[in-house]
């Protein structure tokens, strides 16, 4: 099969987009790193790009446009403004769109999350808010897959499985424009991902870094193929960055890898 061409999307102020083409080009996708100037057509005709050439869509963590506003509300708008029409399409067509910490809040400004009732919503119907905390979180955490079937991008990853992935962020409390959305978003199986502690259990702080209801740490679109979670997988494509690793390892791919590697098989698939 052809290689499976990814596009990291960024801006003035993104700084995770190396760390997340490496993951996926450690999971044999061919990533190229394209500012979004390039995709309006405001960049020299060699450089343009154009996301419908593109098999996944990747948005980063970092502090685009410094987090004014809202974190990734900037971004977001200059998203929609230039190609909305474009990125809807992109989704419409069932192609795996994967939103990180700041690119969760970002997929969460497009309306393109949580998305209850069409591809991409004309305003956000939710936001990620501070941490409860008050502060910034940059800690070791736990997730547990909690998808029920609906998220196709963790398809192929066991229900319950227990994953470490690091957590860090200021802005990482989920809330909706009702106070029922953590529960909506549970009777529609869009939960994909959720804090635990390291035995499985349910948790408090620290290990909810935010204090998210539901401990929700990802969720993704009524179609299956829009996943955002505030953790970064992509900084522990090796067990040789878990906090741990010093303790013993059966593997040397780290717990971040099983995530990439299952938004790329969505693909394959």
């Amino acid at each position: 099969m052809s290689e499976v061409r990814v596009c990291v999307l960024r801006i003035e102020g993104t700084n995770c987009e190396d760390e997340m083409a490496e993951a996926f080009r450690m999971c044999g996708a061919a990533p190229e790193k394209v500012h979004l100037n390039q995709m309006t057509g405001n960049a020299p005709a060699e450089l343009r790009r154009d996301l419908e050439d593109y098999d996944i869509l990747a948005l980063p963590g970092g502090f685009s446009a410094g987090d004014y506003v809202r974190a990734g509300a900037i971004f977001g708008a200059r998203i929609k403004s230039s190609i909305g029409k474009r990125l809807r399409d992109f989704v419409d067509s069932e192609k795996p769109v994967l939103g990180v910490c700041n690119g969760f809040q970002i997929l969460v400004e497009l309306g393109l999350l949580p998305a209850a009732e069409e591809t991409m919503t004309p305003f956000p119907t939710a936001a990620l808010y501070n941490n409860d905390s008050g502060r910034f979180e940059c800690r070791p955490t736990v997730l547990r897959n909690d998808s029920r079937g609906r998220c196709r991008l963790v398809s192929e990853m066991p229900r319950g499985r227990i994953l470490a992935i690091p957590s860090a962020h200021a802005e990482g409390k989920l809330l909706g424009m009702d106070a029922d959305l953590a529960d909506r978003l549970e009777d529609n199986d869009q939960i994909v991902f959720r804090y635990v502690t390291p035995e499985g259990n349910d948790a408090d702080y620290p290990w909810n870094p935010n204090g998210t209801r539901s401990n929700i740490a990802g969720i993704c679109n009524p179609a299956g193929n829009v996943l955002g979670m505030m953790p970064h997988p992509e900084r522990v494509m090796t067990r040789f960055t878990h906090s741990d690793w010093t303790r013993g390892y059966s593997s040397e791919d780290g717990d971040g890898k099983e995530i990439i590697m299952s938004v790329v098989r969505a693909v394959r698939s």
